[in-house]
């Protein structure tokens, strides 16, 4: 197994103990799962980075690791990973979904500098209802 499926199968491990310890109410230890889950899919990530050719697995890990560094409240650095993933050439359906991140990270802190303040996940609950 080449070393970014081994980090990737660890992160996704550590990813699915973290949503297990977080059913249980070990709110900590599935901070610490995910935490750790960030920094191998990281890992994975950047050693596919340059890989332009390597699609959909350079995104895909890309999207994944974002979205664990949202999970830790690494916005900046989900932002770069973000923005890594797009400069490439992700399947059109794995682009939206890095945009759709983007945009989650993103639209609370525009909308409060516009002065107009809005719980994205109660707006959430209003639209899918």
């Amino acid at each position: 197994m080449s070393q970014i499926q081994s980090l990737h199968k660890q992160a996704m491990d550590l990813a699915e103990a973290a949503a297990v310890a977080r059913l249980r109410g070990a709110l900590e230890l599935a901070a610490q799962f995910t935490r750790q889950a960030f920094e191998q899919e990281t890992q994975a990530a950047a050693l596919i980075a340059s890989a332009l050719d390597a699609e959909p697995t350079r995104s895909v890990l890309h999207r994944s690791a974002a979205s664990l560094a949202i999970e830790c409240g690494e916005l900046r650095i989900a932002e770069r990973l973000i923005a890594t993933a797009l400069s490439g050439n992700p399947p059109a359906e794995i682009a939206e979904e890095l945009k759709d991140l983007f945009i989650q990270i993103n639209l609370s802190q525009y909308l409060k500098r516009q002065g107009i303040h809005i719980d994205i996940k109660e707006l959430r609950g209003l639209v899918n209802q």
